[in-house]
């Protein structure tokens, strides 16, 4: 088994960690990372634009003029495309980007999401991460003594405090450990993880 140092919010080492293998140590695999963030950026989409079609606008049916004899084009009527208000043509309409992929895949891929980072360096395993009030200054003085500019910080459960006084700091965000996902690690430089949450996250994939 591979081992990081844990290090405290001073960016001092308080002791080391032993990873497992099967979450930490794989080949990663690029194609598959691929897939599942194609996936999740698509069951993300709402899906709800929609425009009508000349059957479905407002407007009479009734010819604005007559065929022949004015000097002007034909116009069946008003709810014609090329009106001004008309219908639209092949427009969108709600539909569902959702795409299904198998749970194996998705585990496999956030275990590989993880080694990636442990493998390039970029993975750093606090003891705690503990904020007394709701202080964005406080929040970035802690980034800044762990030298991390941009990252995602994996806690074992919610807290308040700690994801308010980050929200409004570019680059960060905060996430428990149940809803650590492929894309957010990978959208971000640095992966911050708790040591209660590596147990949480062997349990949750290698079970």
């Amino acid at each position: 088994m591979a081992k990081t140092d844990v290090v405290n919010i001073h960016n001092e080492k308080v002791g080391e960690l032993e990873l497992n293998d099967n979450l930490f140590g794989l080949k990663v695999r690029p194609d598959i990372l691929h897939e599942i963030v194609r996936m999740q950026r698509a069951n993300r989409r709402a899906g709800t634009a929609c425009t009508k079609t000349r059957g479905e606008v407002s407007g009479s049916k009734a010819k604005p003029w007559k065929q022949k004899g004015t000097g002007r084009a034909r116009a069946g009527h008003k709810r014609s495309p090329i009106w001004r208000g008309g219908g639209t043509v092949f427009g969108p309409k709600p539909r569902n980007y959702e795409i299904k992929m198998p749970k194996k895949v998705k585990r496999l891929g956030l275990c590989m999401a993880l080694s990636a980072r442990f493998s390039e360096e970029n993975l750093m395993v606090l003891d705690e991460f503990k904020v007394e009030e709701f202080r964005t200054r406080k929040f970035v003085e802690s980034m800044n003594s762990l030298n991390l500019e941009n990252a995602l910080i994996v806690i074992p459960e919610r807290d308040s405090k700690l994801e308010k006084s980050s929200r409004n700091v570019p680059g960060f965000k905060v996430m428990t450990s149940e809803g650590l996902n492929v894309y957010d690690i990978l959208l971000h430089h640095k992966l911050v993880i708790l040591s209660p949450c590596i147990g949480q996250l062997e349990a949750r994939l290698l079970s």
